[in-house]
């Protein structure tokens, strides 16, 4: 079973979706951006629902991406931050 931080961006807004919540996963990717020193106006949030990988215990992952509004690419980093377990 693969080990998860407990409080990472992804399992938290996988929780959310899966509670119904989903209304809130927009502002805490703003949140999260912010705590990253990050301006959240910039960036467009889009939701993914994946499958979760073999061997989980989810059946479903969400998956954020990041696009920035003014044309420019988003930090490798930052995008990998983002959907890491």
């Amino acid at each position: 079973m693969p080990k998860f931080t407990p409080y990472s961006l992804q399992l938290q807004l996988t929780r959310m979706f899966a509670e119904g919540q989903s209304f809130f996963a927009t502002e805490k990717v703003r949140d999260w951006l912010r705590e990253r020193h990050e301006d959240p106006d910039l960036y467009e949030v889009t939701f993914h629902e994946k499958p979760a990988p073999p061997g989980d215990d989810r059946a479903m992952v969400i998956e954020v991406q990041l696009r920035r509004k003014d044309g420019e690419p988003v930090d490798e980093w930052l995008q990998s931050e983002a959907n890491q377990t």
